[in-house]
């Protein structure tokens, strides 16, 4: 969202009035009249903004000493029951004129389009948990206030800058006086939120949600700047002094989560390198998609200084880990670039990522709970298999699928374990659908052998397999390439004797061109007549989609189209082929028929639908 590209008419000589767009107002109307069921937790948002910005300061002391805060830095809660007004402060960077704008009159594209269905998706006690998954934190004041301002002064700068709005349509700007750097934030209160006036009411909100902030944090009560705040890092803290609830506290205000952690991971690591993490592994996804970024967002922090969530303390595929690292081990005034050359870093994600594994192995041991994380992360995690060549056998042991043979999630050993006597690989089978690969005729000659194959239907699934490759010296095999594994393999019931193809398949292969490069006959069909099958050498069927989808080239050689000599169909048509008769004809039929089976569409619909009819006409006519 933007404000508008002209200025409205000015209140004042030096007060410039700009427009909300019109999804601000929007989005303005479902943070007030939705979210009522818990509007403390703007409080929440407001002392984490402040807390930012000094965090913020801190860092740029380091390298430039003129931007040193006060030595009495602290987030004040002030409170003015006979003005009606509630103002929160802080002495941290401060925002310019144009990062006012910026920040407040501008809110992210798609951010009230998504805010609003996830507000019809959820009930409304569980409302009160999609601030903050959209970056409409600032905005929540609007939920107690009927007017907002903003004075602040930007670090480095001596001019101060008032923002105003009434959450209405529009806001205004406009020069202001402020002696130091900061912000100060002054909410007019609603008549019906008097409960946000009261002293101890405001230092409650702060001690449930704002608790192991560092930053000092007071609300003024009778005159006095009350502490309300610990300001203990609660990562630093011995595990037999934390409670369950704080964990729980931190890990909700951590992530702007409101489930509890599936689970928690606390350690300190000693000797020759020093630092202490308390790592979350969510229990529910997460209403931004893990899928939205590829970047860890892990707080690295230096003596409880916080440094960046840009450090990659963690791989891409365990960014679905929230958390603090803490170490004493990097200088203070690292840089954001220094870090990524950084060997105590280097170490430190080593020594992260192989702790994180140890957990999630030790979990799977309960095959029930670990399900649920692999439903809610098990795309994510599969990454590793891809992309992470050092870790790539520790992320196999943990991988789960649906598959033909089992009604819960298997692994990889489970399915080793499971193997015939005579089988040599390990078959899957990648499609977009889990439903639709359950039914696809390409397992059906597996089947009619009792040969186990892995339903893979996420993204990920088609480039993985290459990588794998073997799986305790087992070979991974997609089915549309292990076919000459069938023959090897013996059916659990004799089937009869199949047509002779060896006039119909040079017709039918000299009809389609290259169209197809190969057209043959096969025994891993039960019920359908015909399949499509891919080279040995080149992807499987899933992976050439995937690429056409994305507008690469794939291999000249088109698929091959395998029929059944068993079949009704193709019987008949050997027969027409034996007789004589032109059969030519009926090959583009069975192409598409093979296609539209594999939840592809026929090459060209209209011709498909053209053959269809013909072939349709024809049989009517004649009474067949």
């Amino acid at each position: 969202m933007s404000d508008s590209d002209t200025p409205q008419t000015a209140a004042s000589a030096s007060e410039e009035r700009r427009e909300f767009s019109a999804e601000v107002g929007r989005l303005l109307d479902l943070v007030v009249h939705s979210l009522y069921s818990d509007r403390e937790i703007f409080l929440r948002e407001l002392v984490a903004n402040a807390a930012d910005a000094s965090d913020r300061r801190r860092f740029e002391a380091l390298t430039d000493a003129d931007r040193a805060l006060p030595a009495d830095a602290k987030i004040r809660i002030v409170p003015d029951k006979a003005a009606r007004l509630l103002t929160i402060s802080d002495d941290g960077t401060g925002m310019s004129r144009d990062e006012l704008v910026r920040n407040l009159g501008t809110i992210a594209r798609s951010g009230t389009r998504a805010f609003n269905q996830k507000l019809s998706d959820v009930k409304p006690e569980d409302r009160p948990s999609l601030i903050g998954q959209f970056g409409v934190g600032f905005y929540s004041a609007f939920m107690v206030a009927d007017r907002v301002e903003v004075v602040s002064r930007r670090v480095g700068e001596a001019e101060a800058w008032r923002w105003s709005s009434e959450g209405q349509g529009s806001y205004t700007l406009a020069p202001a006086e402020r002696d130091t750097p900061g912000t100060d934030i002054v909410l007019h209160i609603k008549s019906d939120a008097d409960d946000f006036l009261e002293p101890f009411r405001l230092e409650t909100i702060v001690r449930k949600w704002a608790d192991h902030i560092t930053w000092p944090i007071t609300v003024q009560r009778d005159g006095q700047d009350i502490a309300a705040n610990e300001g203990t890092a609660l990562w630093r803290k011995p595990k037999s002094e934390i409670t369950e609830e704080q964990l729980t506290e931190f890990y909700q205000h951590l992530g702007h989560m409101f489930d509890k952690p599936w689970a928690t991971l606390h350690w300190r690591a000693e000797g020759a390198l020093e630092f202490i993490a308390m790592l979350f592994i969510p229990g529910m996804r997460p209403f931004e998609p893990v899928e939205s970024t590829r970047e860890s967002r892990l707080r690295l922090h230096v003596r409880r200084m916080f440094i960046t969530d840009e450090a990659e303390l963690l791989p891409p595929w365990l960014r679905f880990v929230q958390g603090v690292v803490d170490t004493e081990d990097l200088p203070l005034n690292v840089s954001r670039e220094m870090l990524q050359s950084t060997p105590v870093l280097a170490r430190i994600r080593k020594a992260v990522t192989n702790r994180v594994l140890s957990e999630l192995r030790n979990r799977a041991k309960d095959a029930e709970s670990f399900a649920t994380f692999w439903e809610n992360f098990g795309a994510v995690l599969k990454e590793g298999l891809w992309e992470d060549a050092e870790h790539r056998a520790d992320v196999a042991t943990l991988a789960r699928f649906r598959s033909t043979a089992a009604d819960d999630w298997t692994g990889l050993a489970d399915y080793v374990a499971r193997m015939k006597p005579e089988q040599e690989a390990i078959y899957f089978l990648v499609g977009d659908n889990l439903e639709a690969l359950r039914s696809s005729p390409q397992l059906e000659g597996f089947q009619a052998r009792g040969i186990e194959v892995l339903l893979l239907s996420d993204s990920v699934d088609s480039f993985w397999p290459d990588r794998l490759s073997r799986f305790e010296d087992k070979p991974l095999r997609s089915v549309t390439q292990g076919l000459a594994d069938l023959s090897k393999l013996p059916l659990a019931e004799p089937q009869e004797d199949g047509a002779d193809l060896s006039d119909l398949l040079p017709r039918l292969k000299e009809a389609l061109g290259t169209a197809v490069s190969d057209v043959r006959g096969t025994d891993r069909l039960v019920n359908s007549a015909v399949v499509l099958a891919a080279s040995g050498a080149g992807p499987d069927l899933q992976m050439q989609r995937l690429m056409r989808r994305a507008g690469q080239s794939i291999p000249s050689n088109g698929p091959i189209l395998e029929l059944n000599p068993r079949h009704p169909l193709v019987r008949a048509l050997a027969a027409r082929g034996a007789a004589g008769e032109d059969v030519s004809g009926t090959a583009h039929l069975l192409l598409d028929l093979a296609r539209i089976q594999d939840g592809e569409s026929p090459q060209e619909p209209a011709a498909f639908a053209r053959r269809v009819t013909e072939t349709l006409v024809a049989n009517l006519v004649s009474g067949t």
